[in-house]
């Protein structure tokens, strides 16, 4: 028969830590997160959205005025007009004030979320200084779209984005 060994004293350190982390930070709700973090990304969407429209369903003379004039694309060193500004003017209108929507009530949030991830990429070779900002839009997008809107979502409640079981 083998005699059983005590245990080495450091072979609890890896409990220790991972017990202190789940009391430390346990008790926040991944659902709760991913609502912070649905809000949080749809804000700065929503406002931007709103600057950009004179009325319902009237585009801004601003918004036009800087797709056509102002926004250049930064690819390859060179900076390109906006093809068809009007088009893209509006289409970013109509996105900045729909996906942020869809995103707080979490429906289709992953969808919105993947809509997002385009804009914000085009809002990077828009105005490449502000990759900070931009990379972390990123973060939040991947986010939702690999994790889901959580259970404080209409997705949820409806049955629309549950993880499969089994």
């Amino acid at each position: 028969m083998t005699a059983m060994r005590p245990a080495a004293p450091d072979a609890e350190f890896p409990g220790i830590i991972s017990r202190f982390t789940n009391t430390l930070f346990g008790w926040v709700p991944q659902s709760l997160t991913m609502l912070v973090v649905r809000v949080a990304l749809a804000l700065p969407f929503w406002y931007s959205g709103l600057t950009k429209w004179d009325g319902f369903l009237t585009l801004s003379f601003g918004a036009k005025t800087l797709f056509a004039e102002e926004y250049r694309l930064h690819i390859f060193g060179s900076e390109i007009p906006f093809p068809m500004p009007d088009l893209f003017a509006t289409l970013a209108g109509i996105g900045e004030v729909t996906f942020p929507v869809l995103l707080v009530l979490g429906i289709g949030a992953r969808y919105a979320a993947l809509a997002l991830i385009g804009m914000t990429l085009i809002v990077q070779l828009t105005e490449p200084d502000g990759w900070a900002i931009h990379l972390t839009w990123l973060a939040m997008e991947l986010a939702i779209v690999t994790f889901g809107p959580g259970k404080i979502a209409l997705d949820y409640v409806l049955r629309l984005d549950r993880p499969a079981k089994g």
